[in-house]
C-alpha cells in the first residue's frame, strides 16, 4: 500500500467534504487537484473514485439532519399519519418532505441514467467547467443583488410548494449536464429565483444530495467493469472518511453562515476559479 497516494486521497476527500456543500463546483476542484496532483490509478478507477467518494459526504447529511429526515418513531412526532397503531410511529411531515425531494429528483435522475455517459464525453472538460463557473458565479451575483431587501415567500421547508420543488428539480438538472455548475450551486440559485429564504434553499439542497449523490454512486459502481483491487479499496476508504468527517464540519458551519450573509462571496470565489481553470489549462496547451 502506497501512503503517498492514500495522502492524496485524503486530500481528495478534504477537497470532496468541502466543496461538494458549498456551491462552488466539487468538479472544479477535483479537475485541478487531479492535474496537479493525480492519483496513480487507471482512467476508469478515477472516474469511479471521484464520485463515490461522495457516499462519505451522504453520511453527514444524514447524521447532521437524521431528526430531520428520519420518518419514523414517536418521539417529536407532531403530525403522526395516524392516532392509534403502526401509523403512530410514521411522521408525516417526514413522508411529506421526502415526497417532494423524489419530485425534485426526477428531471436529473431521468436524464442522468439515460445520457451520463454521453453528458459526460461530451461536456467533461475544462472549458465547459470553467465556463459553467464563471456564468454562475455571476448569477449569484445578480440575484443577490436582485433580492437585496425582499422578503423571501417562502422561509421553511412545510411552506415549500410541488410547483416550486419541481422548479428546483429542473435547476438541479442542469449540474447533471453540465460539470462545473455545482450540484449545490444550482439547486440554491434556483431556489433563490424562486423566492426560497437562503436557509431553506441550503437545506433542502442538502437533502435531495442523499439520494441524488447515492443513485449516481450506485450507477457508477455497477458500471464499473473491473474488480477493485486492495489497494483501489484502500482510496476509496481514505476518501470517503475524509469526505465524511470535512463535510460534517462544513454543513454545520454553512448552516450557520448564511443566517447572517449572502452567496456574493462564493459568486465571486467561482468567478476566480473560472479564471484559473481557463489559465491553467491553456497554459499547458499553448507548452
Amino acid at each position: 500500500m502506497n501512503i503517498i497516494e492514500i495522502l492524496k486521497a485524503v486530500l481528495f476527500g478534504i477537497v470532496e467534504g468541502v466543496a461538494e456543500w458549498l456551491p462552488v463546483s466539487s468538479t472544479g476542484h477535483m479537475i485541478l487537484l487531479n492535474e496537479i496532483m493525480p492519483l496513480k490509478a487507471s482512467e476508469a478507477f478515477y472516474s469511479l473514485f471521484e464520485v463515490v467518494i461522495q457516499l462519505g459526504a451522504i453520511m453527514a447529511v444524514l447524521v447532521v439532519f437524521w431528526d430531520r429526515v428520519w420518518p419514523f418513531g414517536l418521539a417529536g412526532n407532531d403530525h403522526p399519519a395516524g392516532e392509534s397503531g403502526p401509523l403512530r410511529w410514521v411522521k408525516l411531515d417526514r413522508i411529506v418532505l421526502w415526497l417532494k425531494i423524489a419530485l425534485a429528483c426526477v428531471p436529473a435522475a431521468a436524464v442522468g441514467v439515460l445520457f451520463d455517459d454521453v453528458f459526460e464525453r461530451l461536456f467533461h472538460n475544462y472549458m465547459c467547467v470553467a465556463v459553467a463557473l464563471i456564468v454562475f458565479g455571476v448569477a449569484f451575483i445578480l440575484v443577490e443583488n436582485l433580492n437585496r431587501g425582499r422578503r423571501p415567500r417562502i422561509r421553511s421547508l412545510d411552506a415549500l410548494d410541488w410547483r416550486t420543488v419541481a422548479l428546483i428539480g429542473v435547476f438541479q438538472l442542469l449540474a447533471a449536464v453540465f460539470p462545473g455548475t455545482s450540484r449545490s450551486g444550482s439547486t440554491i440559485l434556483g431556489a433563490l429565483m424562486l423566492g426560497v429564504s437562503r436557509t431553506v434553499a441550503v437545506e433542502f439542497t442538502f437533502f435531495l444530495a442523499i439520494p441524488v449523490m447515492f443513485g449516481a454512486s450506485l450507477l457508477k459502481l455497477v458500471k464499473y467493469d473491473a474488480a477493485i483491487t486492495q489497494s483501489e479499496f484502500a482510496l476509496l476508504a481514505a476518501g470517503m472518511l475524509t469526505a465524511y468527517v470535512v463535510s460534517v464540519a462544513v454543513i454545520r458551519r454553512l448552516i450557520g453562515y448564511i443566517k447572517k450573509h449572502d452567496f456574493k462571496v462564493f459568486g465571486w470565489y467561482r468567478i476566480a476559479l473560472g479564471v484559473i481553470v481557463l489559465v491553467f489549462f491553456t497554459i499547458r496547451a499553448m507548452g
